[in-house]
């Protein structure tokens, strides 16, 4: 490539020859150059960021760092919020899991310090030789949330337990365990005996307890009154429903103190010893029926005679 410079005050013209070896050096130049003054442009915007007052310069220099500074700024406090927010579920199932404890523990009567669950347990050891690494956010990230799940798997086996247990206190007083009366002895058992009356051999479905007349007849256990009436066998009868198809009976009674369909609480009065119905003298006849079979009481009550 040739360039002519022809000259104002000179007749004379200059020829200039341009090879593709200068145009390359030219370009090399030139490249080195731009490439410069961004460093140095760069090196000024960091180093004296805080010192620069013109506001052109500043807007050109400093707008793309700060810029950039907000940025990942904004991207840690992101991943800060997502971390506070999984540690506020994680305190949250730990006060959970201590109410289940402490709970537990009352319930079981144990006393250990290892069932102390608002005390940090103790930690220790010897210094390790060998390098120690700091987690990475994706590693403690993972880490919080293998906890997280280990929490909730605790949890729910804890609820389960709680459940079984309060079910099992339930069932202490649903269950016909209380003597119905203050005796330690009866005048017949349950099965087979000979009838009083007719003198023949005839099932006994339930037990007789001698008391006399006027003494309190207490419910075996909790229920609700399905029968309080007089009856032409067994005289003023009562019949409580424990639920899971389980009743008990009180009969021969001289007065009775609770009505249908109301809801009676183990040991309480509900009525009075007495000799109606087919009765030979003061006694409680008592049963336990499940699904209408009769059951031995012996087999229920704490103290059986």
């Amino acid at each position: 490539m040739n360039i002519i410079l022809i000259a104002n005050n000179s007749e004379r013209a200059r020829k200039l020859a341009l090879t593709r070896t200068n145009i390359i050096l030219a370009m090399a130049v030139f490249s080195v150059i731009i490439i410069t003054l961004a460093l140095v442009l760069n090196f000024v915007s960091l180093r004296y960021a805080d010192r620069i007052d013109a506001p052109f310069l500043r807007a050109i220099l400093v707008n793309p760092q700060e810029e950039r500074h907000q940025k990942i700024q904004m991207h840690l406090q992101d991943n800060l919020n997502i971390m506070a927010s999984k540690l506020g579920q994680m305190q949250a199932q730990l006060l959970r899991l201590d109410a289940l404890g402490e709970r537990l523990a009352e319930s079981t009567g144990i006393q250990s310090r290892g069932l102390l669950f608002k005390d940090i347990p103790g930690q220790g050891g010897a210094l390790s030789d060998a390098l120690s690494e700091e987690l990475t956010f994706g590693e403690f990230n993972q880490k919080l949330q293998e906890l997280s799940n280990i929490l909730d798997e605790r949890a729910d086996k804890l609820g389960a337990l709680d459940s079984l247990l309060r079910y099992g206190r339930v069932t202490k007083f649903v269950l016909p365990s209380e003597m119905p009366v203050e005796t330690d002895w009866y005048s017949s058992g349950f099965g087979y005996r000979i009838d009083p009356f007719t003198g023949r051999k005839a099932f006994h479905e339930g037990v007789d307890f001698v008391a006399e007349t006027g003494t309190s007849i207490k419910a075996a256990a909790g229920g609700v009154v399905i029968y309080s009436d007089r009856h032409p066998e067994y005289g003023n009868m009562v019949e409580i429903d424990h639920g899971d198809d389980l009743v008990s009976r009180y009969a021969h009674a001289s007065k009775l103190m609770v009505g249908l369909g109301e809801v009676v609480l183990q040991g309480q009065k509900i009525g009075e010893v007495g000799s109606t119905g087919r009765s030979t003298g003061p006694h409680l006849h008592f049963e336990i029926r499940h699904k209408d079979k009769p059951q031995n009481p012996s087999k229920f009550l704490k103290k059986p005679s």
